[in-house]
């Protein structure tokens, strides 16, 4: 090797600490379960004439988003034909689409998710890890598979007895702990965790009726904390024993509640009620809105806040995108550019470098900057046609995954992925 190919190689070497790694997407909300994107070299302005869609994939109904690792996107879906449903568990070429594996099961639908006017599908958000893939369909099943090729290496069935009912959490893993919100089992606890290696029970906790809403654990007062929110209340858990550590009433009269829990600093922020977490032992106390029914301005039924600074941005219930300050609750400022004022309107934000990425109920993905200021918008693109027949025009619901340069999304009818890779 000559002296210029040495010193080549060398400074090649001195520069790979710093190059940017490409982050997996594997579970809901991202690899920290807080909605970010931190991968760098991402366009900061979409091309004339839209982001240019890299593969699609047939896909059939549900509700579950994407999720990447290794190279790999898996998600779940169902096939709802007479006499017998399927859910299919999928698992496709994250560069090029190809199909790599499918696993098929059949499943004990109601009769009326026959009905082509009420789509049916699995809803919990699959979660890899060490090379495994853990998926939970709308009536129950729980398998455990070998990522790279599809291999069942445990399952089970949950309890579900109502068929009106479905499994809508995802499950999320801490430590060696697979932890999942139950639904449409006999009374009784609610959060249950199993051991992620052989399917074994751990612990069950929280005998209250759940909402959709999924868990997250966060660390406060020096306690890793799992964080339920339930029809009646908000509790923190200790997640490796269930041991309830808080619970604070947050009535919300629904069992439809959606939108995930999230946290900064002190604050846990539940869909309308802004929690102060104790940072001596593990508590939670309301900041506000004083223990009053929440104002409607700052709930939604389908889309998560998110954190900034000392400021909360988060949809509202007619689908504008509101800016809150964290301390005291008050709306700064309400837009209604994102998508359109109508019920079922959904807004997905995620960080990413200085600015975000949303993703709204029309399918269009957004870039823009959010500050107390005001929102401005950079650039929109169309990346998926909705297909979820909630009134007119059709939704879509469920939220993308963003890994390796590249954004994911589906409907009930096709994966898309497209580039956002900076030239």
């Amino acid at each position: 090797m000559n002296g210029r190919h040495c010193l080549s190689a060398h400074a090649i070497a001195l520069l790979l600490p710093f190059a940017a790694q490409a982050e997996d997407w594997p579970q809901w909300r991202g690899p920290n379960r807080d909605g970010s994107w931190n991968e760098s070299g991402i366009i900061e302005t979409f091309p004339v004439g839209g982001l240019k869609i890299s593969w699609r994939a047939p896909v059939g109904l549900g509700f579950s988003s994407p999720v990447v690792a290794d190279g790999r996107v898996f998600l779940t879906d169902s096939e709802v034909k007479r006499p017998q449903a399927r859910e299919h568990v999928r698992c496709f070429d994250a560069r090029t689409g190809k199909s790599l594996w499918t696993h098929t099961y059949d499943v004990d639908y109601a009769e009326w998710a026959f009905d082509p006017k009420n789509p049916f599908g699995p809803r919990p958000t699959p979660i890899g890890n060490a090379g495994k893939l853990y998926t939970l369909g709308a009536r129950g099943r729980l398998i455990c598979f070998r990522a790279r090729d599809g291999k069942v290496v445990w399952a089970k069935s949950l309890e579900n007895q109502s068929k009106d009912s479905a499994f809508t959490p995802s499950p999320l893993i801490e430590s060696n702990l697979l932890i999942l919100v139950l639904d449409g089992g006999p009374p009784g606890a609610c959060v249950a965790a199993f051991d992620k290696d052989s399917g074994r029970e751990v612990w069950r906790a929280v005998d209250e009726k759940p909402t959709m809403s999924s868990p997250i654990v966060m660390t406060a007062a020096g306690k890793r904390q799992l964080i339920v929110w339930t029809q009646g209340a908000v509790s923190g858990l200790d997640p490796a024993t269930g041991k309830v550590y808080w619970r604070e009433q947050h009535l919300t009269g629904a069992a439809y509640a959606i939108p995930t829990p999230v946290t900064d600093r002190e604050f846990l922020f539940v869909n309308g009620v802004m929690f102060k977490l104790d940072s001596v032992k593990p508590g939670a106390s309301v900041l506000w809105p004083d223990r009053r029914p929440p104002s409607r301005e700052t709930i939604s039924d389908t889309s998560t806040s998110m954190f900034k600074g000392d400021h909360v941005f988060t949809c509202n219930v007619s689908g504008a995108l509101v800016c809150i300050e964290a301390q005291s609750g008050r709306v700064l400022w309400t837009t209604n550019q994102v998508t359109d004022s109508k019920s079922g309107a959904s807004i997905h934000i995620t960080p990413q470098g200085k600015s975000v990425l949303l993703f709204n109920d029309k399918g269009e993905l957004i870039r823009a900057e959010l500050s107390p200021e005001g929102y401005k918008e950079i650039s929109r693109s169309p990346l998926l046609r909705p297909t979820y027949p909630f009134g007119e025009p059709k939704k879509a619901w469920t939220a993308p995954a963003y890994a390796d340069g590249r954004v994911f999304a589906r409907s009930d009818e096709e994966l898309v992925c497209a580039s956002l890779t900076a030239p």
